[in-house]
């Protein structure tokens, strides 16, 4: 959310510098599946569904744009996206045709036509075409060298935010460890931290940790043709072999250990779903923390009685999906131009304590 609200702001002629505790991108963007779609779609209200399908739309041209500018290349992979057995399958279809998506049954065998490695047993199928994948590490490592490429743009890691500088009940800053920094505007996309950061403000931001483990497998770079879930739990093939299986979700805290409980666990799905998989080389364990909030709705645009203090934060599980809409959406209400979607669902106004 930080990167990608600096790029658009920068484009638009704004200065801008990205503050970082550690390195820029390197927690929940990092740690994700990179799923361009939220897993079950049907489950969300219409709010997370606008933002979804603007940045589904928008994902591909974005892809081009960082490779361009980088030589860097995030990998927008379409592959399609199959659920196997879903229980409320029928709310998927009654949701596609109300939405007019791509999503429909099709019969359990040629989704094993489709996906040989898919294991025994399933007995129904739905499939919902163009969905893609996007490389979040290269995402986020294509965004900072374009940022690092814009003049405009100062990008300050390792620099924690301790709290904000206020005049009256402006908010014209930030104090961090090297002193204070002042600015027009201060935008928070501290993700799963940024209740943490409004406490010292006396706001009580209803987003928490989140935690969810993930494992990568190397396999032959035809080994899984498309993304699959079931049981709660999804492959991912990226364009070279490897597969991501994930995720788990857990509420502990800020803690973001690995652990071997949730390692046996995600093995034993990932084998379910893809017996190969039994003997392929795990080559990643990860966990990260979501910035879970409620219903997945995030929060998007200025505090009402804080002048000058925006957030962008609270995606929960579908920051990576719905980043695209929500920066922009961010950069129309900043800049006072018309906004991409109504922004009302998002606003912080009666949504913070």
């Amino acid at each position: 959310m930080g990167l990608l609200s600096a790029y658009l702001l920068a484009n638009a002629g704004k200065r801008v510098t990205l503050l970082d505790r550690s390195a820029a991108g390197s927690e929940a963007s990092w740690a994700g599946g990179g799923i361009v779609s939220p897993l079950y779609p049907w489950r969300y209200s219409q709010a997370v569904t606008a933002l979804a399908h603007w940045s589904q739309d928008y994902y591909p041209g974005l892809g081009q744009q960082l490779l361009a500018l980088t030589g860097v290349d995030p990998e927008v992979h379409v592959t399609g996206l199959y659920w196997l057995d879903q229980d409320d399958q029928a709310d998927a279809l009654a949701w596609a045709q109300r939405e007019g998506r791509p999503l429909h049954e099709v019969p359990v065998e040629s989704a094993y036509a489709a996906v040989p490695s898919l294991g025994a047993g399933f007995l129904r199928a739905i499939y919902m075409s163009g969905v893609a994948n996007v490389r979040n590490p290269r995402l986020v490592k294509a965004l900072r060298a374009a940022l690092q490429g814009m003049p405009l743009v100062t990008l300050r890691e390792h620099t924690s935010v301790a709290g904000f500088v206020q005049d009256g009940a402006r908010i014209c800053g930030v104090r961090t460890g090297d002193g204070e920094l002042l600015a027009d505007h201060v935008v928070v996309t501290a993700g799963a931290w940024s209740g943490e950061l409004l406490q010292s403000l006396g706001l009580s931001l209803p987003v928490v940790p989140v935690k969810g483990q993930m494992i990568l497998f190397k396999c032959a770079e035809d080994f899984l043709p498309s993304m699959v879930l079931a049981g709660g739990r999804y492959a991912i093939p990226r364009r070279d072999g490897h597969i991501l299986v994930g995720s788990t979700l857990e509420h502990v805290g800020f803690d973001k250990t690995p652990t071997e409980d949730a390692l046996a666990s995600l093995r034993a799905s990932a084998e379910t779903l893809l017996p190969g998989l039994e003997s392929a080389e795990l080559v990643g364990h990860w966990a990260g923390l979501r910035p879970g909030s409620p219903e997945g709705i995030p929060f998007i645009g200025e505090v009402p009685g804080h002048d000058g203090l925006w957030l962008n934060c609270g995606h929960y599980r579908n920051g990576l999906v719905l980043a695209p809409a929500s920066c922009q959406l961010l950069a129309d209400l900043m800049l006072g131009r018309e906004p991409i979607i109504d922004p009302a669902p998002y606003a912080p106004l009666g949504r913070l304590g």
